[in-house]
């Protein structure tokens, strides 16, 4: 078999559907096997692929396993050359599959491989990324990577200049389309499960490039980001964005070392603490003028939240 699919679903009944109709449209030349684990959802996920897809191997977990566990636990019962992680929230164009399976064949010393996405008809998603540093965290803590998008220093860790028309070797390969070897897995391993959500891919790309192994980025593989998979509650969300910090700690002190992890949560730390600040007189300042704090009260808890587990490792 060429390739496994692994899909984590979490109520995401209605994109799922579509991403699984997409892949059965535009995939044909290939042979491949489609695994959906399914982290505990409530939205009548696993009923509708039963009636819909019965040929899809499901594996339903009785809680939220997180994004790293539940691909391994797919990747486990896999059995193609290949293991696309795919989002839900994403369709496929004609043939994407196909072509990272030709261009894969062509590039055996790579293990992991990329693809175009697009946001839109008429926007590329900014993918692949660079290996998380101490340097490109300043950069985006301090605004100085968002300040100066297309510098090469500044914003180097995102590489937004690249649109990513070109094919080229990369750090990290974004995990909403990631295109794996199954050797060099067997060589390397599973994902790390320490990461519920956030950073994982970085941490496995890490791996690969230690062992020798080069990611790839195809772009004539192409995919849709349809977005929404995310969508949670506000607590959900304040949860997420605090795992997010604790993601990149757990990445700096498995790969970078006490002292550089010391500074990385300094830095946040820090950063937060005055993002905080200017979102509560943000916030305040709205209440007396126009009394509604709505819009930007978002951005005041989740900050606070940051802070609380940064310094005293309160989550949520």
């Amino acid at each position: 078999m060429d390739v496994s699919v692994i899909i984590i679903n979490w109520n995401t009944r209605q994109l799922l559907y579509d991403c699984l109709k997409s892949m059965k449209d535009t995939t044909k030349n290939i042979t491949y096997e489609v695994i959906v684990v399914d982290n505990n959802s409530s939205d009548d996920s696993v009923e509708m692929l039963a009636e819909q897809f019965p040929d899809v191997k499901l594996i339903v977990n009785d809680k939220n396993l997180g994004f790293a566990a539940a691909n391994n636990q797919g990747i486990e019962i896999s059995q193609g050359r290949y293991v696309l992680l795919l989002n839900s929230d994403t369709i496929l164009y004609e043939g994407a599959i196909e072509k990272n399976v030709i261009y894969a064949d062509d590039n055996p010393d790579a293990a992991v491989f990329g693809c175009r996405v697009m946001n839109s008809v008429n926007s590329v998603g900014m993918t692949c990324f660079s290996f998380p540093t101490l340097l490109n965290l300043f950069f985006t803590m301090t605004g100085l990577e968002q300040a100066f998008k297309m510098n090469r220093l500044f914003g180097r860790e995102r590489m937004r200049w690249w649109p990513r028309d070109t094919f080229r070797r990369v750090d990290v390969v974004t995990g909403m389309y990631m295109f794996v070897r199954k050797n060099a897995i067997d060589e390397v391993g599973a994902m790390d499960d320490s990461f519920f959500f956030y950073y994982e891919e970085a941490d496995w790309c890490y791996r690969f490039a230690k062992a020798g192994w080069k990611a790839l980025f195809n772009p004539e593989a192409i995919i849709m980001h349809v977005g929404g998979g995310g969508q949670s509650s506000v607590n959900e969300a304040l949860k997420m964005f605090v795992q997010k910090q604790k993601s990149c700690l757990i990445y700096f002190r498995k790969h970078k070392g006490p002292l550089k992890t010391f500074i990385a949560r300094m830095l946040l730390a820090i950063s937060y603490a005055i993002r905080s600040l200017y979102w509560s007189s943000i916030v305040m300042w709205k209440k007396l003028i126009a009394g509604q704090t709505r819009h930007h009260m978002p951005n005041k808890l989740k900050t606070l939240a940051a802070v609380k587990y940064l310094l005293f490792g309160i989550e949520p």
